[in-house]
């Protein structure tokens, strides 16, 4: 036997492709590979692109790359510790107050920052009530940069001026946009932003006052990692740290769950372009026994003979992979500009992650439901050139199988990354598999005997499905568990946008009334009644912390992995009513008595969920 170098093998094999593409097989082989691969990359750079566009918003939403938050100013080594890493540094304060003119007092939430403020996205203001916006800049010393409904409030103009505490300030702009606005209660009170220089001449902030001081910081991701880690085991109670998916995690959420979902879809795509792969290579490998068999005859061994047609098969692969990656970034270009109006209007590229992603799923595909089928290539014995009734023997039904459950496999860990849905989903179909195998080839012994009487017309269509049932239970099989696939994507696209719409209950509200004085209480759920407004029990709240379980401190009880952790690093929001609310209901212990009883401490409820994490 000879054996032909490499390069000529290669030549060889190229030159039997091109000899061979206008065979049916062929082009199936390819068209299937080009829409698994276009498939997976339009979904992986949507996605990917998505996701980035999204944590740019959400780094704009803190102002910053990570924040250190909490109801105490920050210590000197926190801020040491992030300064001497090179990080960028902007300090905010946020508070409420009464601001004063000769006109009135407006309850107003007034935040201080630093001339860095802020490190990510811009302000934005207008020199006139409802004018044109400017972004960037910020309120210097002595001045503050007012929302226009504070103005309309108090009935005050532009260069007019206010006092916050003892602090006179001129206003000198309307604020109109602040990129990390934050979206609790307070915020629905008009704003004031000052400099942080006039913070201390005010007055205001006081012991027992509810403040929030925010560091903010920005730099190389490493670098914040390594901040993160230096100040994260010193953080007091009240602090925090966050981030973009701490600061974006309901709309984290929501995108996670769509890209599970577009994942998913693209399996279809691949599971559909697999099997037709698998059958075109079965008859791309039938097709050429006969040439094979010559090859042997010619000098070239069985495994010269097997890596000729996967080198075929390889170069085959790779252009249809590398076309299937061209033709999915200008499908996700295309789909882009239909979303443009309901997109950010900045999205990342993408790099060249999702386009790899999406050839290396089209190749372990091919790998997986081809190569099986060529592998009898390299065991045709040379006699068949003589006597065509020759057949190389059949590789391992497990090697066949094996081959493309692995590959299956491993294209589900890409497009979930999550291995419990990658094995439930594989077990789930195996277990489909072999019940409805079974009863395919039932049914088709069941069919050979009905077909006994049956006219010649009948028993000539289906003979051929009954001279090889195990080929025709296999196709069905494919064929069903796709189509079973495709039914399973559009019933988890129904869900999805059914769970997303019963986030937000139909009575949930859209206005809420907070600071009410007592003896404001009955004139104001008095005139509630009179305009037929469907609203909650008025109910007083006052901030407190959680510091101690039974004697111990609850940082000792609470690991940072519980969900009861964020109860304990923040203010909690306490009431107290006598009865029962309506819509709550008991799930461990009774209600307290009225009066309550003076021996023992005072009772108190806990949420379920709440008292479950931090082990109540």
């Amino acid at each position: 036997m000879t054996r032909l170098p490499f390069m000529r093998l290669c030549a060889l094999a190229l030159r039997q492709l091109l000899r061979d593409a206008r065979a049916s097989e062929v082009r199936v082989l390819f068209f299937a590979l080009l829409v698994a691969v276009a498939a997976s990359t339009a979904i992986g750079y949507f996605g990917a692109r998505l996701n980035g566009a999204m944590q740019l918003r959400a780094s704009e939403f803190l102002a910053a790359d990570l924040v250190l938050q909490g109801s105490s100013a920050a210590q000197a080594a926190q801020i040491d510790a992030g300064t001497s890493r090179g990080l960028t540094h902007a300090r905010v304060v946020e508070f409420t107050s009464v601001v004063a003119a000769d006109a009135g007092i407006q309850l107003s939430s007034i935040k201080a920052i630093g001339p860095a403020y802020p490190l990510r996205g811009q302000l934005r203001s207008a020199a006139t009530p409802y004018g044109s916006e400017t972004p960037g800049g910020g309120p210097a010393a002595g001045e503050a940069w007012v929302e226009a409904r504070l103005l309309a409030a108090l009935g005050l103009t532009l260069g007019d001026s206010i006092d916050v505490g003892m602090k006179t300030l001129r206003m000198t702009r309307v604020l109109t946009y602040e990129p990390d606005r934050a979206g609790n209660f307070y915020s629905l009170t008009p704003r004031v932003l000052m400099n942080i220089a006039d913070l201390d001449a005010t007055g205001v902030i006081q012991p027992g006052s509810r403040v929030t001081y925010r560091d903010l910081w920005r730099g190389e991701p490493d670098t914040l990692v390594q901040y993160r880690q230096a100040v994260e085991k010193d953080l007091a109670a009240n602090q925090r740290l966050l981030d973009t998916r701490d600061g974006n995690r309901q709309i984290g959420g929501a995108l996670g769950r769509a890209e599970r979902y577009l994942n998913m879809a693209s399996l279809v795509a691949v599971l559909l372009a697999g099997v037709a792969v698998a059958l075109s290579a079965s008859r791309y490998a039938a097709r050429r026994l006969d040439a094979s068999a010559l090859l042997r005859c010619l000098g070239l061994s069985r495994h010269q003979a097997l890596g000729l047609y996967s080198l075929q098969l390889a170069m085959l692969g790779l252009v249809a992979a590398l076309a299937g990656a061209l033709l999915g970034w200008l499908a996700q270009l295309g789909l882009f500009a239909l979303l443009q109006g309901l997109l950010p209007s900045t999205v990342p590229p993408g790099g060249i992650a999702p386009a790899l992603a999406g050839i290396g799923t089209g190749l372990v595909a091919l790998a997986g439901f081809a190569l099986p089928p060529l592998a009898a290539l390299g065991r045709v014995p040379p006699l068949r050139v003589l006597r065509r009734d020759l057949l190389p023997v059949p590789p391992s039904s497990w090697l066949v199988y094996g081959a493309a459950l692995f590959a299956l496999g491993l294209i589900m860990w890409r497009l979930s990354l999550d291995l419990l849905l990658t094995f439930a989903l594989l077990g789930g179909g195996l277990i489909a598999a072999l019940l409805l195998g079974g009863l395919l080839l039932l049914g088709l012994r069941s069919l050979r005997r009905l077909l006994i009487g049956s006219p010649l017309s009948w028993r000539l269509g289906l003979g051929q499905l009954l001279r090889h049932p195990l080929a025709a239970a296999g196709q069905a099989l494919a064929f069903g568990l796709i189509l079973l696939a495709m039914a399973l994507v559009a019933l988890l696209r129904a869900e999805l946008l059914d769970n997303w719409q019963a986030q937000l209950p139909k009575d949930a509200p859209n206005h809420f009334a907070l600071n009410i004085l007592p003896d404001e209480r009955e004139p104001f759920a008095q005139r509630l009644r009179e305009v037929n407004a469907t609203s909650a029990p008025l109910y007083p709240v006052i901030p407190g912390r959680l510091t101690h379980i039974n004697d111990q401190p609850v940082q000792q009880l609470v690991s940072k992995e519980s969900t009861g952790d964020r109860a304990v690093q923040r203010d909690l929001s306490l009431t107290w009513a006598a009865e029962l609310p309506q819509g709550n209901a008991l799930s461990q212990g009774d209600w307290w008595q009225t009066p309550p009883p003076t021996d023992g401490p005072p009772a108190v409820s806990v949420e379920a969920e709440l008292a479950a994490s931090l082990k109540l």
